[in-house]
């Protein structure tokens, strides 16, 4: 079966780190571009950060630029985002999405579960004061 699963939320004090990853079975991910998004209760769903499968070329939000990183591992079949300084405001459930469009970083602020190959279930990301 084809899917992504996320690992690595849980709860953290603010100024803490912790490191999310994303994996998929059944394909192989180095070939897609692969998205983080977030969403908290009663907002909207935010793109985080992304890279492609061109050339790991990285894109972030605003709120993730210099405390948010993410990278690919693909022995591993993998991408991680590592968050540090953590702040309450970025409790949230976190998922992973991935696109073979070797273009999908440059509109994945856009993307939606309904227009994407794999969109994964989620990590929940809790950040206490």
């Amino acid at each position: 079966q084809m899917k992504l699963v996320e690992s690595g939320g849980g709860l953290v004090q603010a100024g803490g780190s912790l490191r999310l990853s994303c994996a998929a079975s059944g394909f192989t991910l180095g070939f897609y571009d692969v998205g983080w998004f977030r969403q908290a209760p009663g907002k909207e769903r935010e793109a985080v950060a992304c890279i492609t499968s061109s050339d790991d070329r990285t894109y972030y939000a605003d709120s993730a630029k210099g405390r948010f990183t993410i990278s690919r591992n693909n022995a591993g079949n993998t991408v991680s985002l590592q968050m540090d300084v953590l702040k309450p405001d970025n409790t949230a459930m976190y998922s992973c999405a991935a696109d073979i469009d070797r273009w999908w970083c440059t509109y994945y602020t856009r993307a939606t579960s309904a227009d994407t190959a794999y969109w994964g279930q989620g990590t929940q990301v809790t950040v206490s004061s």
